[in-house]
Formats: C-alpha cells, sequence, structure tokens
C-alpha cells in the first residue's frame, strides 16, 4: 500500500522511505537554451548541487517516480511533471505549484523530486515553442491522471493543427459523440498537460474563447503565438 509523503524529512537514512520534494516549488529554473543565468551565491549554488546529486542517487535507488521542473514563459511559469513513461503534468502557477505537486503524490506516488536534470528535453521543447521553431511537441507523454470520454478527447487535441481551430462542436463529432459537447469542453477544461496537449485551440461553438486553465489572456497569447508564426 502505497505511503502518504511525509511532511518533514525523516532523522534517519531509510531505503523504504519515499523521495520527498527537495526543492520549494516556489523556485524556477529558466527555460533552457535561452543564455539567461540565475546570479546565486555559492551557498544556493552549492544547494542546487546538492539537490541534483539527491535526484541522481534517489533513481539509482529507484526512489523517484516523479520528477519535477518549473520554468519561467510567456505565459507565466510552468510546473513540469514526469514519471518513467513520459510528461504526466504541466501546470500553471495560477493552480498552485504546491497543491499540484501534493495532489500527484496522492494520485501517483509520494516519491517526487526537484530534479530539472530529468526534465531538460522538455524544458528546450517548450522555448522552442514558444520562439516560434517549434510547432509540434515530440516529448513522450503520459495520460495517466484521464480515462474514459476525457482521455480520448485529449488524446485527439494534437490533432488539430498549429495554427488552426476547433470548436468543442466540431470535436464531438470527430469522436462520433455529437451530442457530448459539453463533456468535450469539460474535458479540455481539465486537460492535465496544457500547451503540450494543445487544449487551447478549441473554442466554443459561436467561435469565442471558452475558458482556460490558464487563463484568457494566455489563451489569447497562444494562439496569437500560432497564427503569426503558422503564417511566417
Amino acid at each position: 500500500m502505497m505511503t502518504k509523503p511525509m511532511t518533514t524529512p525523516p532523522t534517519t537514512p531509510s531505503t523504504t522511505a519515499p523521495a520527498t520534494t527537495a526543492r520549494p516549488p516556489e523556485q524556477s529554473d529558466s527555460l533552457a537554451g535561452t543564455g539567461l543565468q540565475g546570479r546565486f551565491s555559492v551557498a544556493e549554488a552549492d544547494l542546487t548541487t546538492l539537490r541534483d546529486r539527491l535526484s541522481h542517487r534517489a533513481e539509482e535507488a529507484e526512489l523517484l517516480d516523479l520528477a519535477y521542473r518549473i520554468v519561467d514563459s510567456p505565459v507565466g511559469r510552468l510546473l513540469l511533471v514526469t514519471g518513467p513513461r513520459g510528461l504526466v503534468r504541466v501546470a500553471f502557477e495560477s493552480e498552485g505549484f504546491s497543491q499540484v505537486l501534493a495532489g500527484l503524490a496522492e494520485r501517483i506516488s509520494p516519491r517526487l523530486l526537484h530534479a530539472p536534470w530529468k526534465l531538460e528535453a522538455v524544458a528546450r521543447e517548450l522555448e522552442e515553442y514558444f520562439t516560434g521553431h517549434r510547432s509540434r511537441f515530440e516529448v513522450p507523454v503520459d495520460f495517466v491522471l484521464s480515462s474514459g470520454f476525457r482521455l480520448a478527447v485529449q488524446r485527439e487535441l494534437p490533432g488539430i493543427g498549429y495554427g488552426e481551430t476547433a470548436t468543442y462542436r466540431e470535436l464531438a463529432e470527430r469522436l462520433e459523440n455529437p451530442k457530448a459537447v459539453r463533456a468535450v469542453g469539460t474535458a479540455c477544461a481539465t486537460n492535465p498537460l496544457p500547451v503540450v496537449v494543445p487544449c487551447h485551440r478549441v473554442l466554443r461553438s459561436d467561435g469565442s474563447l471558452g475558458g482556460y486553465l490558464g487563463g484568457l489572456e494566455a489563451k489569447t497569447l497562444l494562439l496569437k503565438l500560432e497564427k503569426e508564426n503558422a503564417t511566417a
């Protein structure tokens, strides 16, 4: 039976104790390749190195099930979480990173650590996307948080082309369930992998934006970014 994550670290090492988050989720990393470097003090740099060693050793000991990283982006900071089979979560800051991590610890595994090196490819592809040099994500994703019709909808989303949009009704028809318009909207609203799995490309049947987990400003920015680069 899976144990819940401990709120305080154990006083003695244990090979059976779950890994816990080794870095406060409020701290973020720049996107890979931006050339921007944080002004860390020597102590902070040493602590970062120590955390990296901890995450590597946890993986070697098979005590690391989920790795997370926080990156900056044009739509605000994003929490990225990956597992053995691929990316499982992309979260906006408005969702509360600590709450998202706590939920993942309960639903998937409490063996969760800050391990930026595990998410280098994701960070790189996000940077390429936001700078207009990538129209499709290639990193593996894992829809472990979805099931049923929601899963079917979310798997269909990458089929909406870069710079294009579809309505909830059109998506329902693609899935041969034309009456499930509202269910399609719910599936988009609960997409665990926004940006990477493009639920922002789905609009209301009247053509209006509809809702978005990251907010309408973020949805507008993503659609504008894709439209401009698709015609460039």
